[in-house]
């Protein structure tokens, strides 16, 4: 006991020493000495110190990007972390069957690589408004560091970090979870952290083989898919961004969605689904592209629907004319209205194949929309939108993929009934999803769907019908009135010229007795 009190007496001492002479140092040796035997003591010191640090930040380009290397290293460093780190977190992956873990900031664990030791830290920077803040900030900078001895630089640089980043991005596909994205309204934008798109699991069960679809259509659906992820070095070779536009259009409840979520399965892409109107600006619409992630399918949904963008460069001049002429009031709404959202349609072409649109790879972007031939033509030209979808009706191939699938049956005596009214009418896959719901356990329940979808089409055939006759009545009347209306111009216009020639009469006679034109 009397020896550790010794001691701590002794280290008491010389620390008092020390700061004594450090007083004196900065004291009476003039400045230009001080920074003399500081610059060259660091030198000294980093002589002597035999290890190398790399820090490896979380966010590359002005922190407009989130690194890649740090994604990998940060897989790669979970299974040393499960086993060796004191302080952990954790992630849930693969359909909550699973966790991944990974140290916590603030720890350190070592690696060993083919003889040769390194260590691993987690750090972070929080700015001081934010140390006690339970919610990282925007400005918070996190990163690896890399400790090794110098000795072993060529064979870090080289040989294990690129063992690092192929074995990180092994796991993380072996890991990989598709997401679905939502860009978030009303977020700060003075720092460049991830909090752009918020995301939940996409757990969608929709595939090309339960998709109500020609069969024939499917297969060049996807033979264009795996086309396009099997063309990184075809792209390179032509010039062109590693991008692909689709255009799904067609009436509602055709399957416009559940054809973008078969799409994701197939090609296990992340889904980015871009809300326009909560956009503010044309520069806030670059920054969202910046932040998606490569293998990702961006999505409009209802792109005619979104934002003035349908003619747009037509229709400007006649919108100022109309503001014009409107009243204080109304022109003020106008203005709240535009503030919304000042994306413009130059903004969004640029969005799809500018320059920023080469910023990342594998990217697929979907339009959706009800009404293709109100959408400007610079929009959906091949180059931007490559491949146009359309989305129709439901005929005997796409229905017997939806017997299958709802009813498990490849035949039944009245598909021929279905078959043909399917051709008279026009129903949606929807429409007749909802028909072959099985409503209990029945053995005769199939049947029962299937006479009921017979209904429905005899119903909706019905109601065309109605539909065609009051239309064609409408017409027949709308034209009837025009006919009669021409008429009555005619015998206006006839009456008119009488009633010239008239008066031209009399003016003549008047002249021709009295010499006078009144």
């Amino acid at each position: 006991m009397m020896m550790k009190g010794e001691m701590w007496s002794n280290l008491g001492s010389t620390m008092a020493a020390i700061m004594f002479m450090y007083a004196m140092f900065r004291q009476y040796l003039p400045p230009q000495l001080q920074d003399y035997i500081f610059r060259y003591s660091k030198k000294l010191s980093n002589f002597m110190y035999p290890y190398i640090h790399v820090t490896f930040d979380e966010f590359t380009g002005e922190r407009m990007k989130r690194s890649e290397a740090f994604s990998a290293i940060q897989n790669y460093l979970s299974g040393k972390s499960s086993a060796f780190a004191k302080r952990l977190k954790a992630d849930v992956v693969k359909d909550s069957q699973s966790l991944v873990l990974s140290m916590d900031y603030g720890e350190e664990i070592t690696d060993e690589f083919e003889g040769v030791k390194v260590w691993w830290a987690a750090r972070r920077n929080t700015p001081k408004t934010q140390q006690f803040s339970f919610y990282p900030s925007s400005d918070e900078k996190r990163y690896y560091v890399l400790k090794f001895h110098k000795r072993d630089r060529e064979f870090i640089t080289g040989t294990y970090l690129i063992h690092v980043l192929k074995q990180g991005k092994a796991i993380a596909a072996d890991n990989r979870q598709r997401k679905l994205y939502s860009n978030n309204p009303g977020q700060s934008w003075s720092g460049y952290r991830s909090t752009k798109w918020s995301h939940v699991v996409f757990e969608h069960p929709a595939t090309f083989d339960t998709l109500g679809m020609d069969a024939k259509k499917k297969e060049e659906i996807k033979k264009d898919l795996i086309k396009f992820s099997k063309g990184k070095e075809y792209y390179a070779k032509i010039g062109k961004a590693w991008k692909r536009g689709y255009l799904l259009y067609g009436p509602p409840g055709t399957g416009k969605s559940t054809m973008i979520a078969a799409m994701a399965n197939f090609l296990n892409y992340d889904i980015y689904d871009l809300e326009l109107t909560t956009v503010k600006n044309n520069i806030e619409l670059r920054r969202l592209l910046i932040e998606t992630s490569n293998k990702s399918i961006i999505v409009i949904e209802d792109i005619d629907c979104s934002l003035d963008l349908t003619g747009q460069r037509e229709k400007q001049k006649k919108k100022d004319e109309n503001e014009e002429e409107m009243d204080p009031i109304s022109k003020k709404a106008k203005e709240e209205e535009k503030k919304d959202s000042e994306v413009t349609l130059s903004g969004l072409l640029n969005f799809i194949d500018g320059l920023w649109s080469a910023c990342g790879g594998e990217r697929i972007i979907v339009f959706t929309t009800n009404h293709v031939e109100k959408l400007d033509p610079a929009l959906i030209r091949r180059g931007r939108m490559d491949k146009h979808i359309e989305m129709s009706y439901c005929r005997l191939e796409a229905f017997k993929v939806l017997a299958k699938n709802y009813l498990d049956i490849d035949w039944h005596p009245l598909f021929g009934e279905i078959s043909r009214l399917l051709e008279e009418t026009d129903m949606t896959p929807a429409d007749v999803a909802e028909n072959l719901m099985l409503k209990s356990d029945d053995d005769e329940e199939d049947e029962t769907c299937l006479k009921n979808l017979i209904e429905a089409l005899k119903d909706a055939k019905e109601e065309a019908r109605k539909k065609a006759e009051e239309e064609a009545r409408l017409k027949a009347e709308k034209e009837e009135k025009g006919k009669e209306q021409a008429e009555t111009e005619e015998k206006e216009k006839e009456q008119s010229v009488r009633e010239d020639v008239k008066e031209d009469a009399i003016a003549a006679k008047e002249v021709k007795e009295n010499g006078v034109i009144h």
